[in-house]
């Protein structure tokens, strides 16, 4: 059996495909490495969306050329994003032996093992979803997995590389989602994530589906109870009535897409998790409509105060970009003005990285000096750590049912986990195991961890 690793980097879709990309080829014959040593073939599996995230992977390249001078049947595969968006670029470098983008994984087996098979395989796909491959997940049961509901995007933000390199919105057929996360259950997995680029926007149509050639009548399904079109709603009631010890969870929303009805299923569903990652990226409506987001400040603000309208509790975390395309500081400052508005509890904050071929990098100047980005980013991580804190603060004394997620990574005797509401919670270990669900009450935090006892 040929041994192969994969290294993977990103997003938590990357490492769900990566789990595709383990089973089509353990399935044909090769055995999944636990320690890079042992492998004769690397995959990377990679990101685009900032440039750092393509520079580390580049350094690794480099490194891995370094390898293969002193272990020339060593072979390196570049997987994802950056492989359909630089292509026949990637195989120009010494350590690379192929290149497979986000839709061609079933074609591995094929490219690692035929010296007749094109090394590169990089087109994107309308229809394809893996839905009838079960990812690997390893020989031990687990406790958290994703479960990938769609595929690309159709947003085209100004900012964003995604439509480009991952495709078109495909939604996948909810009953092999439904399928997967039984099995799920059934192997003793505790917490699901429900993955896509905007879960708002999933939409299973079947008579879209049908293939070329067939006629409405002959494909028209018979009269049944659920209902002939899917919405995320929809498929989010389904997955948490699997079983009501199975947490739920989902991301990512987007502001435009994600409706009323999502909330009202997560206040309906104990086991759907009270916490909503709803990525605004800024406050001023001029860099919103640049950024080609879909609603304004003051939509956002709506779709904040219904969520805590009708989820009083929940857990909100953004993402935010500072620097975009001739960002002025009243720009900034509204963003800022918004934080203090909401009050998020969690943010990814980044300055701007300009992609190429996107829409912002054919039609706008990046015309902000790097040395005021890096300020306002600065600005902005200060009032979010401050946020942050207070919002950890005002939990102490609170009680918190935690799922035992592992061993803390700064001391060997406590166990982390998440609160329902998303945040990251340490406690001794005490009497408590991985995969159990814990009651731990909040004794003190610092702006990014809630500590506690179990109770």
């Amino acid at each position: 059996m040929n041994p192969f690793y994969i290294e993977t980097y990103g997003c938590q879709m990357n490492v769900s495909d990566s789990e595709v990309v383990a089973r089509v080829l353990t399935d044909n014959g090769y055995l999944l490495c636990s320690q890079i040593e042992e492998a004769n073939i690397i995959l990377i599996n990679t990101c685009s969306v900032r440039e750092n995230a393509e520079k580390r992977v580049m350094n690794r390249l480099d490194h891995f050329g370094r390898v293969k001078k002193k272990n020339p049947l060593l072979k390196v595969g570049v997987l994802g994003c950056m492989a359909t968006r630089l292509k026949e670029e990637l195989l120009n470098h010494p350590a690379v032996d192929w290149v497979a983008g986000p839709d061609s994984y079933r074609f591995l087996p094929a490219m690692l093992g035929s010296s007749a098979t094109a090394p590169i395989h990089v087109d994107l796909s309308l229809s394809e979803t893996y839905e009838d491959i079960k990812p690997y997940r390893g020989p031990e049961p687990g406790i958290t997995s994703f479960v990938t509901i769609m595929r690309g995007c159709d947003n085209m933000c100004a900012y964003c590389i995604v439509p480009y390199v991952r495709g078109r919105e495909r939604s996948r057929d909810p009953k092999s989602i439904e399928a997967e996360v039984k099995d799920l259950v059934e192997s003793g997995f505790k917490e699901v994530t429900l993955l896509g680029q905007n879960v708002n926007s999933y939409r299973w149509d079947p008579m879209a589906t049908q293939p070329s050639g067939v006629s409405a009548d002959v494909a028209k399904p018979l009269p049944q109870a659920e209902p002939a079109t899917v919405s995320f709603a929809d498929l989010l009631d389904r997955v948490a009535r699997i079983s009501p010890g199975l947490r739920i969870r989902f991301t990512t929303s987007h502001p435009k897409d994600m409706q009323d009805d999502v909330l009202h299923v997560m206040a309906r569903h104990p086991n759907i998790c009270k916490h909503i990652h709803l990525p605004v990226q800024s406050g001023s409506n001029n860099i919103l409509r640049k950024m080609n987001r879909g609603y304004t400040r003051e939509q956002y603000l709506d779709r904040i105060n219904n969520i805590r309208t009708l989820l009083p509790q929940c857990g909100i975390s953004t993402d935010l970009i500072t620097g975009f395309c001739s960002e002025t500081e009243e720009d900034h400052k509204q963003t800022l003005s918004l934080m203090k508005e909401i009050r998020f509890d969690q943010a990814f904050m980044f300055h701007y990285s300009q992609r190429p071929n996107t829409q912002a990098w054919r039609h706008y100047a990046d015309n902000v000096p790097g040395t005021v980005k890096i300020r306002r980013l600065k600005e902005i991580i200060a009032l979010q750590n401050k946020h942050a804190l207070e919002s950890n603060r005002a939990e102490i004394g609170c009680v918190h049912e935690v799922l035992v997620e592992g061993v803390s990574k700064r001391s060997a005797e406590e166990y982390f986990g998440r609160t329902d509401t998303g945040k990251v919670c340490v406690f001794p270990k005490k009497n408590s195991v991985p995969g159990e669900f814990v009651n731990v009450g909040v004794t003190s935090c610092t702006g990014a961890t809630l500590k506690g006892e179990i109770t």
